[in-house]
């Protein structure tokens, strides 16, 4: 046998070469497109969105002071009068009234507002609670999607949340990521 018709150890066909190359082409596409599924670059605002899933990366930070004391003000202007100035809520506010319809719940640790993630809070304040009712259960909540913007209903959030003990804020916090 002739030594010049041997190639040497580590060469590679050029059959070989395409189809590497085409293989890591194929991976990379298939990767970046089962990335983007993953990571929706759409679903980071919710702005102008009605779709209460559209916004379930929503984490609002309690511990922001610039956002707690802004809240203050919208919850006093546009909460306070149904839920209390101290998140007390209205008396009864599990008894269903005579037209079916619940009294304003306590927003503080005796009512079940930290039993929610923060998206759905937010859905709730922007959309209304009737949007966001089962069939058949009437809610008192109006919509403030048209009243107050994204910012100023997450920061009314913040303020709630900044009133809540420690361990209630850590247990909604563990709804919040939970629900991610």
């Amino acid at each position: 046998m002739n030594e010049k018709n041997i190639p040497p150890a580590n060469a590679v066909g050029a059959k070989t070469k395409w189809l590497l190359i085409s293989g890591t082409a194929l991976f990379a596409v298939l990767a970046g497109m089962l990335g983007w599924l993953y990571f929706d670059p759409l679903a980071g605002s919710a702005e102008g969105t009605s779709d209460p899933a559209r916004i379930d990366w929503m984490f609002i930070d309690a511990g922001d002071a610039d956002l707690v004391i802004a809240g203050r003000k919208v919850y006093e202007a546009n909460c306070a009068s149904c839920h209390g100035f101290g998140l007390e809520g209205q008396p009864d506010w599990r008894q269903r009234g005579p037209d079916g319809v619940l009294p304003a719940p306590p927003h503080n640790e005796t009512g079940h507002t930290w039993h929610h993630h923060d998206a759905l809070l937010f859905d709730i304040v922007k959309l209304g609670g009737q949007a966001l009712m089962p069939q058949g259960v009437t809610s008192g909540m109006p919509a403030y999607g048209d009243v107050l913007n994204d910012r100023e209903i997450e920061s009314s959030l913040a303020y709630i949340k900044s009133r809540w003990p420690g361990k209630i804020r850590r247990q909604q916090e563990m709804r919040t990521d939970k629900s991610r």
